[in-house]
């Protein structure tokens, strides 16, 4: 291009600026991202677990991995080398001369812009002889102070100067390239094109076909997409799937064949060890010659799974496989439970597609509890706690006792439990109730609506059906602690109240509300056996204290019962005096006011109900906007060899039927509490229907709670179609036929008037 020169950077200045830059943006943001914030910081969290977790197998190894890595000490030492070479890059761009410095022939000769010619010619001279070669002086210094004076001197150079800001006229404009001019030097051709194409025509394609090629293979949960294909392929080819073929298909799957996975191993020893490991397990569908089941990788998994659950003692070798298998189980789980959802959605989109029964889901999601607390299906959830073994279960199912469940452990006093458990010391018992409490207790509250409908309550053949969870995750240790609180002391008359009060304090809250209303029932019955009669007064001063709603207050209860003696003082006559005081237009009065009550509750309602629908939309946009933490609370597992948090199913059934009502939502953010909003469109047909809401954990055995849901649904309205005030002319063409046809109808009737 005219007017235009690039050039290569000769003496290597800005090259050392560009290299500078470069390597700051890559130093700052690595540091920031990268430097171990504390070395300390996470055995320190292993500390604060060790009361309660230090005998989980996951612990042990998260505690001896922390001890002995050093990925934390080669960042620290990759990172510390990037600040060295960023630090003696920019010590040697503060050391550069600055070359590009504006041309002044005034500064040069020491003179005010604008001096006259007589005033540049005695400076020149006064300075010649300062800098002149011959005088010792400056060579370089003398050739600017000519350059300058003959600049200013001369009227083309002036002119030049004051309109280019060079006494030569116009320059070329050049464009200095950051990069040294050894790089095309014709000697170094041939290794930079080697480095070129080394870094553009193998390495990068190398880096994104790689990309490419896992990306496909793998689903959005990092599941294989061939495991995804062959869990719907058995879902579908066995609706009703029992846990021992639910087993088999997930150790059939392509994560634990070497062929399609890396981490997968295939040992010499495996036909010496397998085999004994199957003989000591008896009968695991060995001679099945189904495919993939009968594959050595699908029955290598399955044995080693089927060890876990059995706590067998493996040796090093089958344990280091086993502690793979075992950690991808709740992964591959979660998707069979998908799969298992996705082919119910078709099957209720389609019709006569055959969907996996209830019973199969919700055994992927036994099989989860199972195999992250390393217990059989039909093991007690005792042997989830640390030092209990089958020889001790028969302490707690005695007679006196009958403790089968954690819940069952937990309502115990504290001296009985201590009684039944005198078979550990002081030391193991303390661990176990530590480890008791810090168990989860989960409460629930639904809440049944329909949302965007004028009558939220009211249920409509084929709508959308909201119902509201509100689950609060407490400790165990908080449970029992109030189980232990004894009612306060009352007066005698109140004895029977007391009593049945303690009765509600003492009753389980995780117990079914079947058994809840059992005893309620029980209760209520034996206060309508044992009430004593009461008088008219007390049966005024209660009424007083229902229209006061005021559930503990004795002072307007006395108040009220001052009043009404006095009333029965006066006699029945000075009632029927004032009640003959009434007039007609009193009444008329009386009637409009509470017809005016009732306009006003019924605007009350709607402004409830619209206050409710903003609430439930707010929480959906916040719902999309937050992404909150997957980290809740670490779950005690003994034999689970990773980290596990609490995560919860959240799903409505109809256990009748054996279907999915709502798809199961996964709870993975429940902390202390969570909202969540199961949605299903409702019966076709009205009546009564009874669904059941199921919380299901994905960590602990027998810690599920089942509540009942039922739903009363009614007749949709009809939709009036032809409305007079809808029909509303587009156009004035319309308009004008509409006028016409009213005319001639009018026409028409005053002709048969006439007649």
């Amino acid at each position: 291009m005219a007017g235009q020169q690039f050039q290569y950077d000769d003496s290597g200045n800005t090259f050392f600026y560009f290299l500078t830059s470069f390597v700051g943006l890559i130093v700052i943001p690595a540091t920031y991202y990268l430097w171990p914030r504390d070395q300390n910081a996470e055995q320190l969290r292993l500390k604060s677990l060790r009361r309660v977790h230090g005998r989980c197998l996951w612990y042990r190894l998260r505690l001896m991995k922390s001890q002995q890595s050093i990925v934390p000490t080669l960042k620290k030492a990759a990172l510390l080398f990037g600040w060295a070479i960023f630090i003696f890059l920019a010590y040697k761009v503060s050391k550069l001369d600055r070359e590009y410095q504006e041309y002044n022939p005034y500064e040069v000769l020491n003179l005010d812009p604008g001096a006259s010619v007589s005033e540049i010619k005695k400076q020149y001279r006064v300075l010649s002889l300062k800098f002149h070669p011959d005088k010792g002086g400056d060579e370089a210094m003398f050739m600017k102070i000519a350059k300058a004076y003959s600049a200013l001197t001369n009227d083309e150079s002036r002119k030049n100067w004051e309109t280019y800001g060079n006494p030569d006229g116009p320059r070329v404009a050049n464009f200095g390239i950051a990069l040294p001019a050894w790089i095309v030097d014709q000697k170094n051709s041939m290794l930079v094109l080697l480095v070129y194409g080394l870094a553009f025509m193998v390495i990068l394609p190398v880096v994104v076909g790689t990309w490419w090629y896992r990306s496909i293979r793998y689903s959005g949960d990092q599941i294989l997409i061939n495991t995804t294909q062959l869990f719907m392929h058995f879902m579908y080819k066995t609706p009703t799937m029992n846990m021992k073929r639910l087993v088999m298909v997930l150790t059939a799957a392509f994560e634990f064949d070497p062929r399609s996975n890396k981490e997968a191993i295939i040992r010499p020893t495996d036909n010496i060890e397998v085999p004994q490991l199957i003989r000591e397990l008896g009968n695991i569908n060995v001679k099945k010659k189904e495919p993939p089941f009968c594959y050595p990788y699908s029955l290598k998994a399955r044995v080693l799974v089927l060890t876990h659950l059995a706590r067998m003692e493996v040796s090093e070798n089958i344990e280091e496989d086993q502690r793979f298998v075992v950690k991808k189980c709740p992964a591959l789980l979660q998707e069979m439970i998908n799969v298992g959802c996705q082919l119910t959605m078709m099957a209720t989109s389609r019709g006569g597609f055959r969907a996996p029964r209830l019973s199969s889901i919700e055994n992927c999601m036994k099989l989860t509890q199972m195999v992250v607390q390393g217990l059989q299906e039909a093991k007690s959830p005792l042997l989830q706690l640390p030092h209990f073994e089958e020889e001790n279960l028969r302490y707690c199912i005695s007679k006196k006792y009958k403790v089968r469940s954690i819940q069952d452990l937990v309502s115990l006093k504290d001296s009985d439990r201590r009684n039944m458990l005198r078979f550990l010391g002081e030391e193991k018992y303390d661990e176990v109730i530590a480890v008791l409490g810090s168990f989860p207790h989960i409460t629930m509250e639904t809440k049944l609506q329909v949302l965007d409908d004028e009558d939220s309550n009211n249920i409509t053949a084929g709508s959308i059906v909201t119902v509201t969870v509100t689950l609060t995750r407490k400790r165990m240790s908080e449970v029992f602690e109030k189980a232990q609180e004894t009612p306060a002391p009352v007066e005698e008359a109140n004895t029977e109240e007391a009593q049945a009060d303690g009765t509600k304090n003492k009753m389980k809250v995780w117990q079914n509300k079947s058994k809840g209303a059992k005893k309620a029932s029980k209760s209520k019955k034996k206060k309508l056996t044992k009430k004593k009669p009461v008088s008219q007064q007390q049966v005024k001063g209660d009424k007083a204290k229902q229209a006061n709603g005021n559930v503990a207050g004795n002072e307007m209860a006395a108040a009220a019962k001052e009043e009404d003696e006095e009333v029965s003082d006066k006699g029945s006559e000075s009632d029927e005096a004032e009640a003959t005081k009434d007039s007609p237009s009193e009444r008329d009065d009386e009637s409009d006011k509470q017809s005016d009550t009732e306009a006003d509750e019924v605007t009350g309602d709607d402004e409830e109900e619209w206050e409710a629908l903003q609430q439930s939309i707010q929480r959906r946009e916040r719902a999309l906007l937050e992404t909150k933490s997957k980290i809740t609370h670490p779950v005690y597992s003994l034999y689970f060899p990773e980290e596990k948090h609490e995560w919860w199913w959240l799903y409505i059934a109809d256990r009748k039927d054996q279907t999915l009502v709502s798809m199961p939502y996964h709870v993975c953010t429940l902390k202390d509490t969570e909202e969540v909003e199961l949605k299903f469109p409702a019966p076709s047909k009205t009546g009564n229907y009874q669904f059941s809401v199921i919380l299901r954990s994905d960590s602990y055995m027998g810690l599920d709670q089942i509540k009942p849901l039922k739903l009363e649904v009614h007749e949709a309205k009809a939709v009036l179609d032809n409305h007079p005030q809808w029909d509303i002319p587009e156009t004035e063409e319309e308009e004008e036929d509409q006028e016409d046809s009213d005319g001639i109808e009018e026409s028409e009737e005053d002709d048969e008037d006439n007649d």
